[in-house]
């Protein structure tokens, strides 16, 4: 009984560890996603409200609010093969948004870590 406990704990540990590593590959730093972009490697998508995006946005970033993310997936079929880095404010909705994403079939779907927020404290330029 007592190995049969281990191996579930052990299986556990090993699912969580893979939901972590699978999670993790799939984050970028606002300096990655701005070298990306600037590359012309990956194209993002920022997710934000109109207001949040009036307020200052990432210079050729794609506007789409996430609420209107499903509807709206036709205008980034053109980027189906190409690298997609979500972003908003923080994290939260970008991270929703690349689920969404995958689940259309977007394979080469990354999350900007720490959203627009971590870009500017990063010292990168948005533009109004």
């Amino acid at each position: 009984m007592r190995v049969v406990l281990q191996y579930l704990i052990l299986a556990v540990f090993l699912s969580m560890s893979c939901s972590f590593a699978q999670a993790a590959s799939e984050l970028v730093s606002p300096k990655e996603a701005f070298t990306l972009s600037t590359e012309k490697k990956a194209v993002i998508v920022d997710v934000r409200e109109d207001d949040e995006w009036n307020e200052g946005h990432i210079a050729g970033a794609i506007h789409i609010p996430l609420k209107q993310l499903n509807g709206r997936l036709s205008e980034l079929q053109q980027y189906k093969d190409t690298s997609i880095i979500t972003q908003c404010r923080s994290g939260g909705r970008s991270a929703k948004a690349l689920d969404v994403l995958k689940a259309a079939g977007f394979s080469k779907v990354y999350d900007m870590e720490g959203g627009i927020v971590a870009w500017s404290k990063d010292g990168l330029a948005t533009q109004k």
